[in-house]
């Protein structure tokens, strides 16, 4: 077994303590709390209870436009990620408080310990899975359960794979999408689990959420929650065959206006997630 690395997860958060609950409780239990980093973007933000035991710091808020903010926000965290490898850290995770890498279970391994084995020169991504809501059979989603054990179904997304994982200093693209000026490499049995869209009450709020729709995210919203759409209607594939096809399509597929991310033929295909993962996340 190869020796642990040592690992460090960031995030930045604005009106987001309900997913950010789950990510300090999953990230907390497979790196430790003490390595998890948690930036609030702006100083009217309340730091939550459960940051306790993480490193978390307020800072002034990143811009007041969706897409300027969001550069500047991933400047920010890739800036923060290098300080992170100065203080010793082997690798360092970016990802937003409504995303999971999750390590298929069938391994018996956890994250730590499924990083720690791989060789990784610049950064490795998950296999994206945009999870949705299925109408009429998945109530609304609870912090008190398990996500897994709540929702069934999601979209093979290559926006959400990701290189998230970097092993040096180096800058992500906005939304963590990608390592300017390297390419990506797909990671066997880990996914990348994007909540952020899989619940029609929590999008409710963030349409409500006035901050959000000022700084122009309505739009974005509306086109990312069709997720509930795809899984309440579209058939569920088989996981295992879909996610095998998927990692191979998107390593070699790439969109022209962009080398350095996956593509995927514009399908949507939704696969329902087996009962293995249920007590995961």
């Amino acid at each position: 077994m190869s020796q642990l690395k040592h690992i460090a997860a960031l995030t930045m958060v604005r009106n987001d303590d309900f997913f950010l609950r789950k990510w300090v409780e999953y990230y907390g239990r497979e790196l430790g709390k003490e390595n998890l980093y948690i930036y609030y973007d702006g100083e009217d933000q309340n730091v939550a209870d459960i940051c306790q035991g993480t490193n978390v710091s307020v800072h002034a808020k990143i811009g007041n436009q969706v897409v300027a903010a969001e550069k500047a926000r991933l400047k920010f965290l890739s800036e923060q990620a290098a300080t992170l490898f100065a203080k010793g850290y082997d690798l360092v995770i970016g990802v937003d408080a409504d995303e999971y890498i999750v390590v298929d279970p069938k391994l018996g391994i956890g994250l730590r310990e499924y990083l720690s084995a791989q060789k990784i020169d610049v950064s490795l991504s998950p296999l994206g899975l945009d999870f949705g809501q299925k109408l009429g059979e998945e109530d609304d989603l609870s912090i008190d359960e398990t996500f897994l054990s709540q929702r069934h179904y999601a979209q093979i997304g290559t926006r959400y794979t990701k290189p998230s994982i970097i092993a040096k200093p180096c800058r992500w693209g906005s939304g963590f999408h990608r390592v300017k000026g390297h390419n990506f490499h797909i990671a066997a049995d880990m996914y990348l689990m994007h909540f952020g869209y899989a619940d029609t009450r929590i999008l409710a709020g963030r349409l409500g959420d006035a901050d959000r729709m000022a700084q122009g995210w309505k739009k974005h919203i509306y086109k990312r929650s069709r997720t509930i759409r795809y899984a309440t209607e579209k058939k569920a594939r088989d996981f295992d065959r879909w996610t095998r096809l998927a990692r191979w399509v998107q390593t070699w597929c790439r969109p022209p206006y962009a080398l350095n991310k996956p593509a995927m033929f514009e399908l949507r295909i939704v696969v329902k997630i087996p009962e293995r993962f249920d007590h995961v996340l």
